[in-house]
């Protein structure tokens, strides 16, 4: 069990990295052309990364 999870750590762990650099690229995009959908993107894969963020944090002690 302790195996399985640090892999979902591990996991988890790759998808803030993930969601937290394809924030910061929609935020290029908004400054490069200047769509509103792409900030609205970026605000809603920062959303995600504090959500996976959190549920990261929590983890350990969900599963005592």
């Amino acid at each position: 069990m302790k195996l399985l999870l640090i892999a979902h750590r591990v996991l988890i762990s790759c998808a803030v990295i993930f969601f937290v650099f394809f924030a910061f690229w929609e935020l290029r995009n908004y400054s490069d052309a200047g769509d509103h959908w792409a900030l609205f993107r970026a605000f809603l894969y920062f959303s995600v990364a504090i959500g996976f963020g959190l549920y990261l944090k929590n983890l350990k002690r969900w599963y005592k």
